[in-house]
């Protein structure tokens, strides 16, 4: 399995597949598979991208 965490770069629009109501987020930074976002609903959060996998939000 591709680890898509690992591709996701500040400014990138996520969401939290285990935590919907947090709404979209965005990655502020990605260091050593801990992933900052701020999220709409939520806040700033760190995700540990070892047990969750953010799935990006593209526009159009």
């Amino acid at each position: 399995m591709t680890d898509l965490n690992a591709l996701l770069e500040p400014g990138m629009l996520v969401e939290n597949p285990d935590r919907p109501d947090w709404g979209v987020g965005q990655v502020q930074s990605n260091i050593g598979g801990r992933i900052t976002v701020n999220f709409r609903e939520e806040g700033k959060v760190v995700i540990d991208g070892n047990r969750v996998t953010l799935l990006p939000v593209l526009d159009g």
